[in-house]
Formats: C-alpha cells, structure tokens, sequence
C-alpha cells in the first residue's frame, strides 16, 4: 500500500482527540491501528472524513450498508457531531484502519507505587469488536 509515494506501515500508533469516543476512549488515549484489516460492526476504525479529506476520524463501525458504505457513530451520546448523523454513510474506501490496543499515557503526577500499578493496569485494553455497542447505537 502505497500513498503520497511512501509505503503505509501495517501497524501505527495514533492519538484519540475530543469526547466523542467517551467512555470508551479518552481524549489523549493511544490506539494501535492495523491498516487493511477487515471491518466489522461494532469495531474502532479510523477513517477519512468525508468532506475534508485530510481529516483523519475515530468512530465505530455501526453497521455495513448496501454497497460497502459504513454507517459509523461515536460512542458519546452527549456529543453526536462528526459521524453518518452529519454525513450519513461512509464509503468504504475512506475505512483506513480497525484499531487493536488502546493505551492510555501516565499522568506526570503519578508518582506513588499505588497510583503507577493503577495506571498499569488500566492502561492497556484489547479493543475487539463489540456487537453489543453497535446494537445499542443503532437503537438511538
């Protein structure tokens, strides 16, 4: 895979931005995106943003439409901006990637041996696609 003349890794790591993955994800929290992977619903992807193409977005994958398009939503029902609510079905092409592993950064001011074993056990997750999140979204 090739673009802009410079191979695309298979793996990399990109920085979540915003509320709109809230809970799931936190502004600041890491993803470890697999380019090409196939899609399911209910799985984190990154995507181009329809209209601004050199806009890179986090969503999940809600459910597949007729003719390979994505209908993707946040998980914050607080902040329903940026997803197929404002620009209705994504099509597949603009699906970069699935995210595999979230991390979340340690905070500076974790300095005690309880704070650092809390961060290290919640800091990483396996993110794998949840059926139940797509249902639920699909319902509001």
């Amino acid at each position: 895979m090739v673009e802009n003349a410079r191979p695309r890794k298979r793996f990399e790591v990109v920085e979540v931005t915003g509320p709109s993955m809230v809970p799931t994800l936190l502004d600041g929290d890491r993803l470890v995106v697999r380019y090409g992977a196939a899609v399911r619903p209910g799985d984190i992807v990154v995507l181009r943003h329809p209209f601004q193409q050199d806009l890179l977005v986090v969503k999940r994958a809600v459910e597949r439409r007729p003719g390979g398009s994505w209908w993707v939503l946040g998980d914050n029902p607080y902040n329903r901006t940026g997803d197929s609510t404002d620009y209705g079905p994504v099509p597949g092409e603009l699906v970069l990637a699935t995210a595999v592993l979230r991390f979340r950064p340690r905070e500076e001011d974790q300095r005690s041996l309880r704070a650092r074993l809390s961060w290290a056990a919640s800091s990483l997750r396996v993110l794998r696609a949840d059926a139940s999140a797509s249902s639920r979204l699909r319902a509001r």
